[in-house]
């Protein structure tokens, strides 16, 4: 939140507003500036306010009528959008209420200009806004690269954090003892201990929830500590923006999701350091209690478009939630730090089969759900009975091919069967006929749901390879492997022997 006045016709006059143009309004003088991403992370009520937002403006005419008067309801009086222009209708509305419509091409831009026509007087937390500002000029590749730049410019620590601490940082390392006494409930904190002190704001994310960024200095004063504080707000947009666009990204980057999730599942839990520091600058934590699920498809499905889908609902989940491709269909889990109540844990469960239930309108598929796990092996555990769920489910359409693992009864059982001294021997048996490669080819296939293409990745094989061997494979056993319950045997099979 800016403070003091800032004219229409001096914001206008910028040299460098980020490419800003009047849509309509009345001149006026703002007493507030505030720059979100979204309306909801407004204010509620302010007085005679100029709101940015970094959300480009709704396409439908009623969407942004419905905008302009919820805008005007908390108070602001200026509305900058970048995105399409509003059309003439939504600019009358504006005209009526009183509201100043801006458009903008950059807003963080903007944002920038707000706080030198605003803050000039203070000639600290001017110079330290500043090369806040400049960051945006630098082309980062992803989010960390952005914070070294931030923490470079600025000559302080940066780093965005939840309450289980650190994800990314740069610059100073933010001691301890300040990241304990950073607040999670306030908007502006301010943590300060002997070691130093720390300004941070919360940072909205579409996947993670309770994200902060934060930026941490030696305690140099007052003037020092409200630089700080004013600067980690106009950082905020920035890195908001910055998550977006790596969120997005990683739609594309789903190939590589899915081989590190492979390499996990391959190590059952047992991570190796190089293995974890891929999944932490992912953002998948091992630590704390998972819930994993599977879909799968039953028809003709694109894995991506369906990750796109879920990708969009889970964010709205009020816990930190993950997925990628795997096979035909999508593999992802939910991550609490605390240890789930029976009732909580009911509700995640209800949570992914509405999931299912929204899925389901468009995309034929199958969903699994395992059972809570906590830490690396327990997410190992857990996405591994969502693969058997998902399998079982494809063929129950009276569950609505929905089935937790925990719900299965005695089909659990048979799961666990695998493990005694008599499956064992019966595993033995029924994979003789291969040799050992065909055997790792056999399992690759299963794990990925019969995907030649899937398992010729996995293997690093050409999939005229891996079609060759499944053929030879099948006449070695004499099965179909287009059967579910021969495939679901044969799984099992390979589990014990391998």
């Amino acid at each position: 939140m800016l403070s003091d006045g800032l004219t229409l016709q001096a914001l206008l006059e910028h040299q460098d507003a980020g490419g800003l143009t009047l849509l309509g309004g009345p001149e006026l003088t703002w007493a507030t500036v505030a720059v979100e991403v979204t309306e909801n992370d407004l204010p509620g009520c302010v007085t005679n306010g100029l709101a940015v937002l970094i959300t480009p403006a709704p396409l439908a005419s009623w969407q942004a009528d419905a905008l302009i008067r919820r805008v005007r309801d908390r108070g602001f009086t200026g509305l900058a959008l970048t995105g399409d222009p509003i059309g003439a209708g939504s600019r009358a509305l504006a005209e009526r209420l009183g509201v100043v419509v801006l458009h903008v091409e950059h807003p963080t831009r903007l944002a920038r200009a707000c706080w030198q026509l605003l803050e000039a007087r203070d000639a600290l937390t001017l110079s330290t806004v500043q090369k806040i500002a400049r960051s945006i000029e630098y082309q980062a590749h992803d989010l960390g690269d952005l914070l070294r730049h931030v923490a470079a410019n600025v000559g302080h620590g940066i780093a965005l954090i939840d309450r289980e601490g650190v994800l990314q940082s740069a610059g100073s390392p933010v001691p301890s003892a300040v990241l304990g006494r950073v607040d999670f409930g306030h908007w502006l904190d301010i943590a300060e201990t002997t070691e130093g002190f720390a300004a941070s704001v919360p940072v909205e994310s579409r996947s993670r929830h309770g994200l902060r960024v934060l930026l941490y200095g030696k305690n140099a004063g007052v003037a020092h500590r409200n630089a700080l504080a004013a600067a980690v707000e106009v950082l905020m947009p920035i890195v908001a923006a910055r998550l977006l666009i790596d969120e997005v990204e990683a739609v594309s980057d789903v190939s590589r999701s899915s081989g590190l999730l492979g390499d996990f599942l391959e190590s059952r839990g047992n991570l190796n350091p190089e293995v974890e520091q891929r999944m932490l600058a992912r953002g998948w934590r091992v630590s704390g209690y998972h819930l994993g699920f599977r879909m799968v498809a039953r028809g003709r499905v694109d894995p991506l478009e369906l990750l796109r889908f879920l990708t969009s609902k889970l964010a709205l989940l009020p816990v930190d939630s993950h997925a990628t491709t795997r096979g035909a269909g999508v593999i992802g889990w939910l991550t609490v730090a605390q240890a789930p109540t029976p009732a909580q844990l009911a509700q995640h469960v209800r949570d992914l089969h509405e999931l299912h239930s929204s899925a389901l309108s468009t995309f034929p598929i199958a969903t699994g759900v395992g059972s809570l796990g906590s830490g690396s092996e327990g997410l190992a555990t857990t996405l591994g009975e969502a693969r058997d769920a998902a399998r079982l489910a494809a063929e129950r359409a009276r569950s609505g091919w929905f089935v937790p693992i925990d719900s299965l009864g005695l089909e659990q059982l048979l799961l666990s069967w695998t493990s005694s001294d008599t499956f064992a021997p019966a595993a033995q048996s029924l994979l003789g006929p291969l040799s050992e490669t065909e055997r790792h080819t056999l399992a690759a296939y299963l794990d990925e749901e019969s995907s030649v293409l899937a398992t010729a990745q996995r293997l690093g094989l050409h999939r005229n390879t891996v079609s060759a061997r499944i053929q030879r494979i099948q006449a070695a056993l004499g099965a179909d492997l287009s059967d579910p319950e021969t495939r679901l045997a044969l799984q099992l099979a390979c589990r014990v022997t391998r």
